[in-house]
């Protein structure tokens, strides 16, 4: 699945974290901020910002598809089958990171999340409860006033740890509360903020 060609007009303001590449416009234009409720998204997101812990995430951002390929589109309970030979296959994989820990990660992470989805009916209704379905809604003047993690952060990177989910610190999981629109990190300034509160 390729992702779909955007605009990104260059007189437009945005984030400054975003300005260094195209994917990262293209990115920051299109994901960034918007509130998801699909669980294959969530779990897509949760893994690519795991797999991203001490890499740049355009390095993540280059390899999206070819971890789409790999792990079967992110359907959870594709990937909650693979076994070791997976592991092995991945490991060969040069699509995506080739790290041991995070590859297996994300097999457990498929598992926890499979059992958050039997609970919940989804694990979007598990997340989303945390902010009582509502976005948070920050008011960040420079990249300055956005913190690197939060209590709700913190909250969430604890219970995801109980539950059996492992890359999930507090730092990690808050950007992907930023990803996934359960923040609204999006500077006053930038074009995208007033876009993904509607």
């Amino acid at each position: 699945m390729s992702a779909k060609p955007i605009e990104t007009p260059t007189d437009l303001v945005r984030c400054d974290w975003c300005l260094g590449a195209p994917e990262y416009i293209a990115y920051h234009d299109r994901d960034w901020g918007v509130p998801v409720h699909d669980d294959r998204l969530l779990f897509e997101m949760l893994t690519l910002e795991g797999a991203q812990a001490g890499l740049a995430w355009i390095t993540i951002l280059r390899k999206r598809a070819g971890y789409r390929a790999a792990f079967a589109d992110f359907d959870p309970q594709a990937v909650a089958r693979f076994g070791p030979e997976d592991v092995l296959r991945l490991l060969d994989d040069s699509r995506v990171v080739r790290n041991r820990l995070k590859i297996e990660s994300t097999l457990d992470n498929a598992r926890a999340f499979l059992a958050v989805q039997r609970e919940r009916g989804s694990f979007a209704a598990y997340l989303w409860s945390f902010v009582e379905g509502r976005p948070v809604r920050n008011a960040p003047l420079t990249l300055k006033d956005v913190p690197a993690q939060t209590p709700l952060a913190e909250q969430i990177s604890k219970d995801l740890k109980r539950r059996g989910f492992r890359f999930v610190g507090p730092t990690i999981i808050y950007a992907y509360l930023q990803a996934v629109g359960v923040v609204n990190d999006h500077l006053l300034s930038c074009f995208r903020r007033v876009e993904v509160s509607r």
